[in-house]
């Protein structure tokens, strides 16, 4: 039985019952495509029956714990700042042939001063060249594009790397509003009402600009050959210019990260408190001290 496990600083924790085949090709991905939005990898090894690797350590988190911790999705200028160099990370990985399969939220992390780094490469694919497609079906359903959804029925219908960039704006929905569309509904009937819906939107479009809603309708194209490649996204006016300003970002996790402490006072104890100090204060009866 394989692990890769978690250290004190370093590692992701994935569920056992995995053999090391299952990691061979993330290991792989990792070694070769360095990037300084990809999580890094600086070793591999057994110990005490376990695989053990040890991963690059990102101090603010993943974005989806941020927004449980915090209650909310993200600002649109800090979606436009994690969109961006999410972006810069697909597209160096598109450049080496390897299609992620699995964007979300909960696989982009921030480090302690604000860099986005791409990670958990588990079910990601390395072709062999630029032509080559897959018919797996394989990722999580809500963030799943329609053309890996019907590979699976339709094995003469094979998907690139544009699967990664509807993820993409999925992910960017999520963000701004903590769940992708659907999300109301059962894994299987999302890969149902994918297929047959429009793409979706933001479920208030008014409340975003239209850079955020163009930019979206870009990603979210069903069919793969109409679709933005992530270079042609980073030329957007969304996320163009979004990474010059950390401050959005360092904001975020500043209050992800602050100690919030509230004092409550208990009604019953008030009571018991002042019923205390009355009765130590009461004048004791001489008349009753003297008989």
């Amino acid at each position: 039985m394989v692990y890769k496990d978690v250290s004190d600083d370093d590692g992701i924790e994935v569920q056992e019952g995995e053999e090391l085949e299952d990691f061979l090709v993330e290991i792989e991905i990792l070694t070769e495509c360095r990037h300084i939005n990809i999580v890094g990898l600086y070793d591999v090894y057994f110990f005490e029956q376990k695989l053990w690797m040890l991963l690059e350590f990102c101090g603010g988190g993943a974005i989806d714990t941020i927004m449980v911790e915090l209650e909310k999705g993200l600002t649109e200028s800090q979606i436009a700042y994690v969109g961006r160099y999410m972006c810069e990370a697909v597209r160096f990985l598109h450049s080496q042939n390897v299609i992620h399969r699995d964007l979300k939220a909960g696989n982009v992390l921030l480090t302690a001063d604000g860099q986005v780094k791409l990670a958990d490469f588990g079910v990601s694919a390395m072709n062999k060249d630029i032509n080559q497609r897959r018919d797996t079906f394989i990722g999580t359903p809500y963030w799943m594009a329609p053309e890996v959804m019907i590979c699976e029925t339709f094995k003469d219908q094979p998907y690139d790397t544009k699967a990664d960039i509807w993820s993409f704006g999925i992910t960017l929905i999520e963000m701004a509003q903590m769940e992708p569309p659907h999300s109301q509904v059962s894994p299987m009937r999302v890969l149902i009402k994918v297929q047959k819906s429009d793409p979706p939107t933001l479920d208030e479009p008014n409340k975003w600009s239209m850079y955020f809603n163009d930019f979206l309708k870009r990603c979210l194209v069903k069919i793969p050959s109409q679709r933005c490649t992530a270079t042609d996204l980073l030329s957007h006016p969304f996320i163009r210019d979004a990474g010059n300003d950390r401050k959005a970002i360092m904001a975020l996790l500043s209050e992800a990260s602050a100690d919030i402490k509230e004092e409550v006072v208990v009604e019953d104890d008030r009571r018991s408190v002042d019923s205390s100090v009355t009765t130590d204060s009461e004048p004791v009866d001489s008349t009753a001290e003297s008989s």
